[in-house]
């Protein structure tokens, strides 16, 4: 149920959703009041959630910093969360904007910083096939000519609890030594971070795909809208509210 209500009011997380709202309140208001504050609201929450400078110091606060691993140690698996790849209206996978996702795991086998590669993700979306972003990806590892004795999956899950709770079983039946190089989103680790701690998983952050506060932007990207930004913006509230929403759970 918790998936299905994530999955349907998500539109209420999109700033540009509230922005609309606004400003056609504001459009077809014929109190006075009412209008030059709907307006006023909605100019407001444009301009903050355009301006890539907002964002950055944001970002920079949020995101998880790199880590720096020691160079002598191999750790015996690079959990990739998945996210990173999807089912096209044909059924066949491809990688998107999260890829970097999938780089990194391959760079930490490839430099032999971990011994397996751990693939975490089933099929996210409401109406289920036989699709599974995990299985596809092995299919990916394979062909790059990793052995099937590196690589690991769990085709379960649909989202970050439960890739957490799946990805500890078998992790635990392939009797892997923590901890584990955690590999997601720079947006995302925070959160995941907190839930394979709380499901009792050893595992060290391992950010990428940074989007926002690796690099500031320019003068003229501070002074400038950009719609870019406003998408971006989208993940970190998404990353909030559930935070938010995991963080209760626990905690009752």
């Amino acid at each position: 149920m918790y998936f299905i209500f994530s999955k349907l009011l998500l539109f209420l997380l999109y700033p540009l959703f509230w922005i609309t709202v606004l400003l056609f309140i504001a459009l077809l208001s014929k109190r006075p009041k009412l209008k030059k504050r709907s307006f006023a609201a909605g100019l407001a929450l444009l301009v903050i959630f355009t301006n890539p400078y907002l964002l950055y110091v944001y970002a920079k606060h949020y995101d998880i910093a790199p880590v720096h691993l020691d160079k002598k140690k191999v750790y015996s698996a690079a959990i990739l969360l998945g996210g990173f790849s999807g089912e096209d209206q044909n059924g066949n996978g491809f990688f998107n904007d999260k890829a970097d996702r999938f780089i990194q795991g391959i760079k930490l086998k490839a430099t032999g910083q971990v011994s397996h590669i751990m693939v975490s993700g089933g099929n996210g979306n409401l109406k289920k096939d036989t699709f599974t972003e995990a299985g596809w990806v092995k299919g990916q590892l394979q062909a790059l000519k990793f052995p099937d004795s590196v690589i690991l999956t769990e085709q379960q899950s649909r989202n970050t609890l439960e890739n957490a709770a799946f990805s500890k079983k078998v992790l635990e039946q392939a009797h892997l030594a923590p901890p584990y190089l955690l590999v997601t989103s720079s947006w995302h680790m925070r959160r995941s971070l907190y839930i394979f701690k709380k499901a009792g998983l050893d595992v060290i952050p391992y950010p990428c795909g940074y989007l926002a506060g690796n690099t500031g932007p320019s003068l003229s990207e501070c002074l400038i809208p950009d719609g870019y930004t406003l998408n971006v913006w989208v993940l970190y509230l998404k990353e909030l509210a559930g935070l938010a929403v995991t963080h209760v759970k626990y905690t009752f």
